[in-house]
């Protein structure tokens, strides 16, 4: 039987998890969800249905998807299953709270944006790196922003199952 080796594109199903069971990514169906293709709702560019299940395909050696998780790749057979844990360095890196900074809130203009604890923005640095922010407080003084990645600190445990090499 043919086994995964390095540059081999190949399809996977999986479900990734945070330490307590929350799905982050999945390719298998949800059964909370359901995609309304024909009415517009959840269509992409390429006409697909964003939430549509189904493996995923990637090229071993290209950097799509975790390295630890094409690491696992090598040497599987189609049918295998394998479950890794991503630490929370190997993923989204560590939470930093030198991250998280607060504004005057009178550098949002009141007609522009409404700010609202959530809210995601685009920030640009000092260097002219363009980043996400997240609100994390609102006073009527400042507003807390966050720029750690959602899952910063976060280990992930993906499951997954080689479908094919294709």
């Amino acid at each position: 039987m043919a086994q995964v080796k390095q540059g081999d594109t190949v399809a996977i199903n999986f479900n990734g998890t945070l330490d307590d069971g929350t799905v982050i990514d999945s390719t298998y169906p949800d059964p909370e969800e359901s995609c309304d293709c024909e009415s517009g709702d959840h269509t992409c560019d390429d006409g697909s249905c964003c939430q549509d299940p189904g493996p995923y395909e990637l090229t071993l050696g290209e950097g799509e998807f975790f390295p630890s998780i094409e690491d696992a790749l090598i040497g599987m057979a189609p049918g295998e299953k394998k479950t890794i844990v991503i630490p929370a360095a190997d993923a989204f890196g560590e939470y930093d709270p030198e991250n998280v900074f607060s504004v005057p809130r009178g550098e949002f203009p009141d007609d522009e944006i409404n700010p609202e604890v959530g809210l995601e923005l685009e920030v640009t640095g000092d260097n002219g790196e363009v980043f996400v922010a997240t609100i994390v407080e609102v006073s009527d003084e400042q507003i807390t922003l966050d720029t750690n990645h959602p899952l910063a600190g976060e280990d992930l445990t993906y499951e997954f199952e080689l479908v094919e090499i294709l």
